[in-house]
């Protein structure tokens, strides 16, 4: 068992109760305190298809800005998505992109002031926004590649604050 999946057994989890069924996790005892969550995701495609997305040539149009609409959209609907995630009033979404030679990195930082974090709703803006990308792209990338979605950092609430 790795390092991550040691820290909490199975029994451990919150959104199970004892026989097993799902259930959403009671957050009112919970201090509201200000939360924050970044998250990446990126999308793998070639040379070629990365000049188009730098120049806003392809030709579906500027993807994106599409696609950092879309992130933003997600994280706010989050709890319409993952069943279990509890509505928040999000203050602050924001979605970046770093364009490499073979690879665009989406960055997408969440923000909020209350009982539970974020990190889903990092998660889903940047998976969105991938996925968004890709779309634009489809038409001159049908292999393009989505990978390594995942929390770089978490901050507020009880647990420790921490950064990949």
């Amino acid at each position: 068992m790795d390092a991550v999946n040691a820290e909490k057994s199975p029994a451990a989890l919150t959104h199970l109760r004892q026989d097993g069924s799902a259930q959403m996790v009671d957050v009112s005892a919970k201090a509201e305190t200000t939360r924050e969550a970044t998250a990446t995701a990126t999308v793998r495609t070639t040379a070629e298809v990365m000049g188009l997305l730098g120049s806003g040539g392809l030709p579906k149009g500027d993807a994106l800005a599409v696609a950092r609409v879309a992130g933003i959209m997600a994280a706010k609907k989050t709890p319409e998505l993952i069943p279990l995630c509890h509505p928040l009033p999000l203050s602050k979404v924001t979605v970046d992109f770093d364009l490499a030679a073979e690879s665009v990195s989406i960055l997408a930082t969440v923000k909020t002031r209350g009982v539970t974090g974020v990190e889903m709703e990092a998660l889903t803006a940047v998976s969105v926004a991938a996925l968004s990308v890709y779309d634009m792209i489809k038409a001159v990338d049908k292999h393009a590649v989505l990978d390594d979605i995942k929390v770089l950092a978490k901050s507020g609430g009880k647990s420790r604050d921490w950064t990949l």
